[in-house]
């Protein structure tokens, strides 16, 4: 799961918005740097990413990538994800997609220890909310844009632009998996 599903499954379980953004930006024990709501939410976002990626369907779907593509898997899927609840938001939510993310980037920056972030998150989630990505994600189009940046990040990442090609040609299959997976995945969080 990427921002979008993080910030839905923290909604979903009365969680930290911000604890479940800063999951891929906090290494190690949170738990000396940040209050109990936001810690509760980073492990909230772990518990979450280890869920997903041992799930037997998402083991399944990463079958899908071939070749080299097969170790970029788990970003790309995590991407189509999202791509698939930002465009389908109105099954899983009855606020307007731009709206909640108003709500959400509100809530983060009420939330926000402003001086213990990392850089990195607050670089990240500034250029999300100037370019509403999460928005953005119900257009496939912008998926495959996000996996092409994301890719030029170092040189050995150049791989991940490929993954867009088996995400387009398994499009209806992976839309059927995540019709399964995320229900799963919203109920094992909410029992977390």
């Amino acid at each position: 799961m990427n921002f979008l599903a993080h910030l839905h499954i923290a909604e979903h379980c009365e969680s930290s918005a911000l604890g479940n953004l800063l999951g891929d930006f906090v290494k190690g024990n949170p738990d000396n740097q940040f209050s109990s709501e936001i810690v509760q939410g980073i492990k909230l976002h772990r518990f979450v990413d280890s869920y997903t990626d041992n799930h037997e369907l998402v083991r399944e779907a990463r079958l899908m990538f071939q070749g080299k593509q097969r170790r970029f898997s788990g970003i790309a899927l995590d991407m189509f994800w999202d791509h698939c609840l930002a465009a389908n938001w109105h099954h899983y939510h009855k606020m307007a997609l731009s709206k909640f993310c108003q709500q959400q980037q509100t809530i983060i920056h009420n939330e926000s220890p402003k001086p213990l972030l990392p850089e990195r998150f607050t670089q990240v989630t500034g250029a999300m909310w100037q370019g509403r990505w999460m928005e953005s994600y119900q257009d496939l189009d912008n998926i495959e844009y996000a996996l092409q940046r994301m890719s030029t990040r170092t040189p050995r990442m150049g791989e991940l632009a490929n993954c867009f090609s088996t995400l387009d040609s398994h499009y209806d299959e992976l839309v059927k998996v995540f019709n399964t997976l995320y229900p799963d995945v919203l109920n094992a969080a909410r029992r977390f």
